[in-house]
C-alpha cells in the first residue's frame, strides 16, 4: 500500500480488504463496546473524578479519529497489483541503498505509506525526500534527495524487490 500523490493511495487488494475490515469493526461492534463502557462509567457517579469515564471517552476519541482516517484513506484508494520484480523502485517495494556510493554504508527500507508500516523493516513515505529521490530509479542507478538542512545527498539503488509482508 502506498501513496503516489497527495490524493490517491494505491493499495493491494489484500491491504484494501484488511483496512476495510478494520473500518467495519471500528464503525460497528467497537462503537457499541465503547458506548457500553461509557454508559457503565457514567453510572458510577460524579464524572469529574471518574477515571473510567475519562479513559473510555479518550479511547472513543482515538477510535473515531481512526475511523475518519480509514474512511478518507479508502475513499481515495485505488486497488492495484503488487509491484513487480522489475528492479524499478516503486511504492510497495523494499529498497536497499548505499549512501554516497559507499557499498558498505547501506540502508534497507519499505517505500510505502505509514498505514503499511511494519516492525520488521523501516518505512519511508513515497512523498518523503528520500522516497521522491529514489522513486522510478532502477537498480544500479544513483539518486539524489534533499536533506532537512537543504544539502543534497546521493544514494545508489542496490536492490528493489516487492514487499512480502
Amino acid at each position: 500500500m502506498t501513496q503516489t500523490s497527495e490524493s490517491v493511495t494505491w493499495l493491494t487488494q489484500e491491504a484494501y480488504d484488511q483496512l476495510k475490515a478494520e473500518l467495519e469493526y471500528l464503525s460497528g461492534p467497537a462503537r457499541t463496546e465503547i458506548a457500553g463502557k461509557i454508559a457503565a462509567a457514567r453510572e458510577e457517579g460524579d464524572l469529574r473524578e471518574n477515571g473510567g469515564y475519562h479513559a473510555a471517552k479518550e479511547e472513543q476519541g482515538k477510535q473515531e479519529l481512526r475511523v475518519r482516517q480509514l474512511t478518507q484513506l479508502l475513499e481515495n484508494a485505488k486497488v492495484g497489483e503488487a509491484p513487480t520484480t522489475s528492479g524499478v523502485v516503486a511504492p510497495g517495494m523494499v529498497v536497499t541503498i548505499a549512501f554516497d556510493g559507499d557499498e558498505d554504508d547501506t540502508m534497507t527500507f519499505l517505500l510505502a505509506s505509514r498505514e503499511y508500516a511494519s516492525s520488521d523493516v523501516e518505512t519511508y513515505s513515497p512523498q518523503s525526500p528520500l522516497g521522491t529521490g529514489v522513486m522510478g530509479k532502477k537498480v544500479g542507478e544513483d539518486a539524489q534527495y534533499e536533506l532537512p538542512n537543504g544539502n543534497k545527498a546521493s544514494v545508489r539503488i542496490l536492490e528493489a524487490k516487492p514487499y512480502q509482508g
